[in-house]
């Protein structure tokens, strides 16, 4: 009898990686702040962690949920996600979404998706008054503060897992946990390609999530 395949794990970002759009860049769009008071611009300075932009950029959302739900339609999530997620799992890989962002959005698509992906994001929940309320995860054993979820933790505990990880995401808070793995195993677009370049390390890029799907099976099957 031969030896069961090792496992192998995808730890992916959400937003942007498995969605055209970043619900924060949507909704800053729709209620933007004074250049001067913009969480993000704050965050990208250094002023403030990037937990607190995002908390407070969906605090300033004003809208039924019907409508909020309808721009988390919006991010156009990967259209062939449960077609790609059923093929990677039949050839042996753990999936495991870590994101910076809320739940409350990532939850609602992957159910409207027909998926059952592990997740690790901050919490939150919608009130038309006060906008989406994300909180820190503080129960999560990946809880960090200054991003919500630690996703270098994340794939570190994949790694003890496993001598086949891969990693894919496209935004700042991705650079470190990229770097964990080989490059090889390695999925980057966006600002996260950029960074890696500069500092020449190598990757592969991917424009829509489905890519990376097929390339891991046809690699990695």
């Amino acid at each position: 009898m031969s030896a069961p395949e090792p496992m192998k794990i995808l730890v992916s970002d959400f937003d942007g990686t498995l969605t055209r759009n970043d619900f924060f860049d949507l909704v800053r769009k729709r209620w933007p702040f004074p250049k001067e008071d913009d969480p993000w611009e704050k965050y990208v300075a250094g002023k403030i962690t990037h937990f607190e932009a995002l908390a407070e950029i969906f605090r300033s959302i004003r809208t039924s949920e019907r409508s909020l739900l309808e721009m988390a339609d919006s991010m156009q999530l990967e259209t062939s996600l449960a077609k790609s997620v059923q093929a990677l799992q039949n050839c042996g890989w753990e999936l495991v979404i870590a994101s910076a962002g809320c739940d409350w959005y990532i939850k609602y698509l992957l159910q409207k998706a027909g998926v059952s992906i592990a997740l690790h994001a901050s919490p939150g929940i919608f009130d038309p008054e006060h906008g989406l309320q994300m909180s820190l995860p503080t129960q999560s054993p990946f809880f960090v503060s200054t991003t919500g979820i630690d996703k270098s933790a994340i794939v570190r505990d994949a790694l003890n897992r496993s001598n086949r990880v891969a990693f894919a995401g496209d935004g700042r808070p991705d650079l470190k946990p990229a770097l964990l793995v080989r490059p090889e195993l390695r999925f980057a677009k966006g600002w996260l390609a950029e960074a890696l370049s500069e500092r020449g390390e190598g990757y592969h890029p991917f424009e829509r999530w489905s890519q990376i799907a097929d390339q891991l099976q046809n690699e990695q099957c």
